[in-house]
This record gives structure tokens, C-alpha cells and sequence, in this order.
């Protein structure tokens, strides 16, 4: 479990199920996610399953539930094993829940996990996979200091391939 100023991340639990499909099932938050449309039910439990699936991985691995101070789950975040072009990268991934837009959680977050990538991940870097629509994101890789190294084509969506040197 990782903690840091404002946030705690922690693994997913199945009773977590209800907060990842009130993200999975926001048409806002998954606007730039994936193919941008909601889940039904199954998809998010089959979602969630490939949540645990990544945390096999090991190396702290996977999407992690965010808890503020207050007790409250705001979003996920993580290091998340991706192939992009037939390559295996990681990423650093982050959603945060509508209601908690806006108060810096995913920059807390996306920083926090680049520091634990340079000291526990055996990769030369990270990258994000951003939508070209997705300022908000943009904004959050640019300040780990990413730059856009290609745009790919990726469930029909225009993304951007940021990526930094660890």
C-alpha cells in the first residue's frame, strides 16, 4: 500500500465493486477511456477481474483504489502492463471520480506512482496513453514531464503516446 500526502492507494476488494461501476458507468469519466462508452454490469465485473488479473504481475502492478484523507474512494491509479505496437510498456494510468475533478488528485497520484516506478519498476520508462481530446490528462503527463512521442490509432480513438525516461 503506497500513501502519500493526500492519498492512500490500496488494492481493489470485491466490495469495491459498486465504486468502479459508478466510474465505469459515468458517461463523463469514460469519455477518454477505451472506446469512451459506459460498461453494463458484466463488463465492469469483467473489468474488475482483469484488475486482479494484473495484480498477478506482481511488482505493484494494477489498478489501485485512491482514498483520501476523509476516508472516501476518489479514484484508481496504477502501473498498469500494456502492449502498444506489439511492445510491452507500462503505463501510469489514473481516473478519478466526477465529484473529485478539479482537486488534484490524478497529478498527486501520477506523481506519486512515476517515483515508485524509478525506484521498484525494472523498466527504462513509462508512458500514458492519452486521448488527443483529453486536456485534463494532458495537462497531469506534462507535468511528470512526458512528451507526446507518437499518436496512435487505438478502439477507433486518436491517442497519444506520452512517455518519459526513468
Amino acid at each position: 500500500m503506497l500513501q502519500i500526502n493526500r492519498l492512500t492507494f490500496r488494492p481493489y476488494h470485491d466490495n469495491d465493486f459498486p465504486f468502479l461501476q459508478s466510474l465505469l458507468q459515468d458517461p463523463e469519466v469514460v469519455r477518454f477511456i477505451g472506446d469512451g462508452n459506459v460498461r453494463d454490469d458484466k463488463a465492469c465485473n469483467d473489468f474488475l477481474q482483469w484488475i486482479y488479473d494484473t495484480y498477478k504481475n506482481g511488482n505493484g502492478l494494477g489498478l489501485q483504489v485512491l482514498v483520501n484523507k476523509q476516508n472516501e474512494r476518489v479514484g484508481h491509479a496504477g502501473l498498469v502492463p500494456q502492449t502498444v505496437e506489439g511492445k510491452n510498456e507500462i503505463e501510469i494510468g489514473y481516473w478519478i471520480a466526477k465529484k473529485h475533478w478539479g482537486k488534484g488528485y490524478a497529478t498527486e497520484a501520477a506523481l506519486a506512482l512515476f517515483a515508485f516506478a524509478r525506484k521498484n519498476i525494472e523498466v527504462d520508462r513509462v508512458i500514458s496513453l492519452i486521448q488527443r481530446e483529453n486536456t485534463a490528462s494532458r495537462n497531469v503527463a506534462e507535468k511528470l514531464m512526458m512528451k507526446i512521442e507518437k499518436e496512435i490509432i487505438l478502439k477507433d480513438k486518436h491517442v497519444c503516446v506520452y512517455s518519459v525516461q526513468l
